[in-house]
């Protein structure tokens, strides 16, 4: 049976508003096409659903019972236009982001904040994890975009755009002092006690590439999970810790700790914002990756 939709929504309306000519009025036709709709549903399906009485018209049982089914369907897609007329407006929707604790920290976090600003209706959900697994995460549609460090070897899908540049140092507290005014070979880092993250960073695999293609091998005395927790640890003097620099600032400006000078710094590297060509960005996260792009095309100029 092929029946226009057309038809089951002006009796929708005949039904809700109990009259063919408030029913025109809401459709915004005129009251003879919401008649002949009504009889040509009934034709159609073969029932009665109206009865005619002083004040309009109310349903008869089959009518009843048809508007039970036809009222939880219609008003189902009522609320599912609303929703998204406010996703498109952004009023609400969820943006799904990855991001490590660095490109959280020294990155993301102020556009977030203005972003909230903006747009305090839309949820969202941020995956705290390191470029491997935020890039994994990317492939299985999990989040919508991430914010990643380099370096990183990404599927032929993936989209990266460079936003920040970072520098990796060698930051050390007051049982270094010795060190403060030398400027250092590579290679005598190996003579150092070293702090550094654990191995499956990429700040990790970029400071081991770049100083193993110097013919430099580190053996760090600890390995930390987090880069914070290695600036604690060279606060109070248990090694020399390998950071990018923005997690040492404060304490550099504050003197409590200083930077080793390398004769040849580390090349630095940058941020990247990924996406996914298989996964579609929905409105609220484009709206915060144009906030992101616009600023840093801002900051260029």
């Amino acid at each position: 049976m092929d029946i226009s939709l057309e038809y089951y929504k002006i009796f929708y309306y005949v039904a809700k508003t109990g009259s063919f000519t408030a029913a025109a009025e809401k459709l915004n036709i005129s009251q003879p096409a919401v008649s002949q709709a009504v009889k040509l549903l009934e034709r159609e399906l073969g029932g009665s659903f109206f009865l005619r009485t002083q004040k309009g018209v109310r349903l008869t049982p089959e009518g009843d019972m048809l508007f039970s089914y036809i009222s939880a369907g219609y008003e189902t897609i009522l609320k599912g236009e609303e929703r998204l007329r406010k996703t498109l407006d952004l009023e609400n929707g969820e943006i799904r982001i990855g991001a490590s604790d660095m490109t959280l920290k020294f990155y993301l976090l102020p556009f977030l904040e203005e972003f909230h600003k903006r747009y305090p209706g839309i949820k969202v959900s941020v995956t705290n994890a390191p470029t491997p697994e935020t890039l994994s995460y990317l492939y299985e549609g999990k989040i919508d975009f991430g914010i990643v460090s380099e370096p990183f070897a990404a599927k032929a899908e993936v989209t990266s755009h460079r936003v920040k540049e970072i520098q990796d140092i060698f930051v050390a507290g007051s049982s270094f002092l010795p060190l403060l005014d030398k400027e250092l070979e590579y290679k005598e880092l190996e003579e150092l006690p070293i702090i550094c993250l654990e191995g499956l960073t990429s700040t990790r695999a970029y400071v081991d590439e770049i100083l193993k293609n110097n013919g430099v091998v580190l053996k760090p005395e600890f390995e930390l999970a987090t880069s914070d927790m290695i600036v604690q640890f060279s606060l109070r003097n248990l090694g020399v810790g390998s950071v990018a620099g923005d997690f040492a600032k404060e304490y550099i400006d504050r003197g409590e700790l200083f930077e080793l000078k390398l004769k040849r710094k580390l090349p630095p590297r940058h941020f990247c914002i990924v996406t996914s060509s298989k996964n579609p960005v929905a409105m609220a996260a484009k709206s915060l990756l144009s906030m992101m792009t616009i600023e840093e095309g801002a900051k260029k100029k």
